[in-house]
């Protein structure tokens, strides 16, 4: 059997849909439908049904799912197993992270666990935009051994342990009539208008649960996709908007904007890592992984969290 269509019918039974296993794997949308449908008729049966706009496995799927699984785990610890024997010197790690934590958290990490580990080769594989509950994709196919998330996240066997919380500071432009303030609630920019993270965003929804217990809904002026994009329009005039501190000391002006704390209670999001439970690391990876969950219990190497 093709061991692709194997690891593909693993991620659609698992909620994936089409689409997102093309974009993994970078094969076109139409040869991921073929092999799922070449794998069904070697095993004789349909093993997938259309459900809406998803893919549900059926009660043959369902029993051959169990031994799919089992046999990918074995064969991906073969391979690894075979790549420590031709290198035994030197282990690689593939990280996967969001881009919010790219310009501050994960180079420091990084930089900090080589200098521990000069033979190590770390990988990093940037997640896609929007949080929503779920590990990548990158780390349900194993294109990454770990995967540090902006939010908590769940699946099946999934692992998330905390590594630190993260601070959300009120962005503004550094004209604005808050500028000079030390600090500040949302509240006080109740009439002001909002610029968001786009949808799907897990930014987007901790802001307007903030603004809510605040008591206001935010009028949104304007919405972008990641952060730089944020910072520009408000630095513009554009409006004000909530975003991360990324390891600043606050208040501070940044990228053409003031960031100033937020007294508001619940402002921070919850940093963390994530693994998928049995399928064992090999030695780099878990050394990475015990790195940054005693970084993010105060040891010896705390300063990493707060260094942009």
């Amino acid at each position: 059997m093709d061991t692709d269509a194997l690891r593909w019918f693993q991620l659609v039974a698992d909620g994936y849909t089409v689409t997102e296993v093309s974009d993994v794997f970078g094969v076109s949308q139409p040869g991921v439908s073929r092999a799922l449908g070449r794998l069904e008729a070697e095993v004789g049966t349909p093993l997938l049904h259309r459900q809406g706009r998803v893919l549900r496995m059926t009660h043959a799927g369902s029993a051959f799912k169990r031994h799919v699984d089992a046999l990918v785990n074995s064969l991906d610890d073969g391979l690894a197993a075979v790549g420590e024997i031709v290198d035994p010197e030197s282990g690689v790690v593939t990280l996967a992270y969001p881009l919010s934590l790219g310009s501050w958290l994960v180079p420091g990490l990084v930089g900090a666990f080589r200098a521990r580990y000069p033979r190590v080769r770390v990988v990093i594989e940037r997640t896609a935009v929007g949080e929503d509950g779920r590990v990548s994709t990158q780390l349900a196919a194993r294109r990454a051994d770990l995967e540090l998330t902006a939010a908590r996240v769940a699946g099946q066997g999934v692992v998330w342990q905390h590594v630190l919380d993260e601070p959300f500071v009120l962005a503004v432009a550094t004209d604005h009539p808050l500028a000079g303030r030390a600090s500040v609630g949302l509240a006080e920019v109740a009439r002001e208008p909002f610029v968001l993270r786009a949808p799907p965003s897990g930014m987007r929804q901790q802001t307007l649960d903030l603004c809510r217990a605040a008591g206001f809904i935010p009028a949104v002026a304007m919405e972008a996709e990641d952060l730089p994009t944020i910072r520009g329009f408000v630095a513009a005039g554009l409006g004000v908007s909530v975003v991360p501190a990324q390891g600043l000391s606050v208040p501070a002006t940044f990228a053409r904007t003031r960031l100033l704390p937020l007294t508001d209670k619940g402002a921070q999001r919850e940093v963390g890592l994530a693994w998928v439970e049995g399928r064992p690391l090999l030695p780099s990876a878990e050394a990475f992984r015990r790195f940054v969950l005693a970084a993010g219990r105060g040891g010896p190497d705390e300063r990493i969290a707060a260094t942009p």
